[in-house]
């Protein structure tokens, strides 16, 4: 099956399932991505058709959520968290060791499609500072030396 008609059905489907809900979007966006495992910019303008939704409205929901991606996410995806209380307690050491252990910076993911790297915002886990996620794990208190294992457990794990 073509990319194209893999997007078409799971965009069809998610609409047939979920479109009749009051607010649908969220729950659509969810579907597209759980099946496709991104949002890919194609499925904009047919979200937006099926809801009767401008394209704006709808990308604008997907670039709001940090959970919302269009590109496809490594098979470990790495979190850290770049807000105050972390980057008051060594969060930028334990970024950089990140950075180091996964060879890609913020935004990005490994050629292999293994891994990827991505800035968010608060984990709302400040009392435990600095926070990570790993494969939506969330580890508090982690100090540089602690990711390699933490990142090595999850790929392991998978």
């Amino acid at each position: 099956m073509s990319g194209d008609a893999r997007l078409r059905r799971s965009v069809d489907a998610a609409v047939n399932r979920l479109g009749q809900q009051p607010g649908p979007l969220l729950e659509i966006l969810h579907a597209v991505q759980n099946d496709l495992g991104c949002v890919p910019a194609g499925a904009v303008p047919l979200i937006a058709d099926a809801l009767n939704l401008s394209r704006a409205e709808v990308h604008g929901v997907i670039s709001f959520y940090h959970h919302f991606t269009s590109e496809p996410r490594g098979r470990c995806v790495v979190q850290v968290c770049r807000a105050e209380a972390c980057k008051a307690l060594r969060g930028e050491e334990v970024a950089e060791a990140v950075r180091r252990k996964l060879g890609i910076d913020f935004g990005e993911t490994r050629a292999d499609g293994s891994a990827t790297l991505e800035a968010v915002y608060c984990l709302g886990n400040c009392a435990c500072a600095p926070s990570i996620t790993v494969s939506g794990h969330i580890h508090g208190r982690c100090q540089p030396g602690d990711v390699g294992s933490l990142i090595d457990a999850a790929s392991v794990a998978r």
